[in-house]
């Protein structure tokens, strides 16, 4: 499968009755927003792939690209461009370096909160992205940085269902980095919400150190 094909699919995917419910009465009520399933975004052969829980009302649901626009935007994109995955600390203007985005769940969900299976459901979405991202034959180092616990979960759990890859014993730990295989490696974070940023849960400084572990995988000696 292509990029270009699996944007057509998940742009016209209907599977989760709630969530086309919301997003239904999102364009009556803002119908100048996306209101429709965001697709990833970034460089066609990615090194890096960021996986968030779902678009923001105030984000991704109104400009149709993850993580642009939302009060994670800025704190997230000043690591991305201080470990070299952005070209700018921007996200309205930035270009993603060896990077893409994507969430867990494509669509809004009302509160912000996906339910269980919705994430079930829009997991086989994942499994296609994280398919075109890496292989078993992979000759360069790749990352994924998983943002939040959910969205943690959700990508062991794709990850297992695509590549036999179980996930390890240790569970959630911002900063925990699993190597999988030689060439592909996972790395927690807290999500970079105002919640966990606002109450001093997650710093600048800490988020900025998952992407520079990240970076140093990826750049490794390649043998």
């Amino acid at each position: 499968m292509s990029y270009a094909k699996l944007h057509a699919r998940v742009a016209e995917c209907r599977r989760c009755p709630r969530l086309v419910r919301h997003l239904a009465k999102q364009q009556q009520q803002v119908p100048e927003h996306h209101n429709a399933p965001v697709v990833c975004w970034g460089t066609r052969r990615p090194m890096l792939l960021i996986v968030g829980l779902a678009p923001g009302a105030a984000g991704a649901n109104r400009t149709g690209r993850g993580f642009v626009g939302d009060a994670s935007a800025k704190f997230l994109f000043h690591s991305l461009t201080h470990a070299g995955f952005a070209t700018s600390s921007q996200p309205d203007t930035a270009r993603l370096l060896r990077a893409r985005l994507t969430n867990a769940v494509k669509c809004l969900p009302p509160e912000n909160r996906p339910k269980g299976q919705e994430l079930t459901t829009c997991r086989a979405h994942l499994r296609a992205e994280l398919a075109l991202f890496w292989s078993r034959k992979a000759r360069s180092p790749r990352v994924v940085i998983a943002l939040g616990g959910v969205a943690y979960t959700a990508t062991r759990k794709a990850l297992n269902e695509s590549f036999g890859l179980a996930a390890g014993s240790g569970g959630f730990v911002h900063g925990g980095i699993e190597v999988l295989s030689p060439t592909l490696a996972l790395i927690a974070s807290f999500h970079p919400s105002p919640l966990n940023t606002q109450t001093g849960r997650l710093s600048q400084t800490q988020l900025n150190h998952c992407f520079i572990a990240a970076r140093e995988f990826i750049d490794q000696t390649r043998t």
